[in-house]
């Protein structure tokens, strides 16, 4: 099963589209969610009576607008809807923990304008085992390219697992990009070092990041991309002409998960293409 958030903005009428077209390749129901969250009208001290059973009714009405957006962009695909009482991030967490992956909107209708990433989009992001995949508005037209983070870290596998499925489903071409830069101590001049073989050690930490998913996937086209730059530069600049971008993010801790890391939270804020953040820990 794949769960889409929908609150009525364009972003997550963008994302209740892309988790269609994933249901159908994955061969999976799609489960619309809106959550009504009270909070917020609780606040007065005699809030109206009618407030409950008006939310309700536009939640009502938001589900059956975002069923018909899922039926209209993929007809075959079994949808279903659930209507929630709880705050957006609690709500979206809790139905995806038995999901093969969440897609949700980059920012809501009650996100500021300036935002890029909504408060609901960061929150969920690596906090729940499935992919998270954060779409922003309107989506251009297909590029036929998936990019991935490769790093240098040991729990890397299921982003590079996620990436590798996705080209195999799409027939896209995967670009595996590994950004490294050198460490300050290396300006110094006391210090010498071979920067064709620290490239070449770069590559072939690559080669063998990807090895075991290129035997699984061997159809799948893969350009090993190595560049000497900070890593949130590297896959925005490789975003622009890709339909999504796979990062990884190491949390080991609550605290980590809500924060994320540096790299995807750089790279949910600047890519020009929907994300999808992969739970490693």
């Amino acid at each position: 099963m794949i769960v889409a958030g929908f609150d009525g903005s364009a972003a997550a009428r963008a994302a209740v589209q892309w988790a269609a077209d994933d249901a159908l390749r994955m061969g999976v129901p799609l489960r619309i969610v809106h959550a009504v969250d009270r909070w917020p009208y609780q606040i007065a001290k005699f809030p109206p009576q009618e407030w409950p059973d008006a939310m309700i009714r536009a939640g009502e009405k938001l589900l059956a607008e975002a069923e018909a957006v899922a039926h209209a962009r993929q007809p075959t695909v079994a949808v279903d809807t659930r209507l929630i009482e709880g705050a957006p991030a609690a709500v979206l967490r809790e139905t995806a923990e038995q999901a093969a992956e969440l897609v949700v909107g980059s920012r809501g209708l009650g996100g500021f304008a300036g935002a890029l990433i909504g408060s609901v989009s960061m929150h969920v992001a690596g906090q729940v085992p499935c992919p998270v995949i954060v779409i922003r508005g309107e989506q251009g037209p297909l590029r036929g390219e998936i990019v991935v983070g490769v790093d240098d870290a040991s729990d890397r596998v299921p982003a590079l697992a996620y990436a590798f499925e996705q080209a195999a489903l799409r027939g896209s071409m995967l670009r595996a990009i590994h950004a490294w830069q050198l460490p300050m101590h290396m300006y110094s001049p006391a210090i010498a070092y071979d920067l064709d073989d620290l490239r070449a050690s770069q590559l072939q930490l690559v080669a063998e990041a990807i090895a075991p998913h290129r035997e699984k996937h061997p159809d799948v086209r893969v350009i090993e991309d190595v560049r000497q730059v900070h890593p949130v530069e590297a896959l925005t600049e490789a975003s622009a002409q890709a339909d999504l971008v796979v990062v990884g993010s190491h949390s080991r801790n609550a605290l980590e998960r809500a924060l994320l890391g540096s790299v995807s939270r750089g790279v949910l804020h600047h890519a020009h293409c929907p994300v999808a953040v992969i739970r490693t820990a």
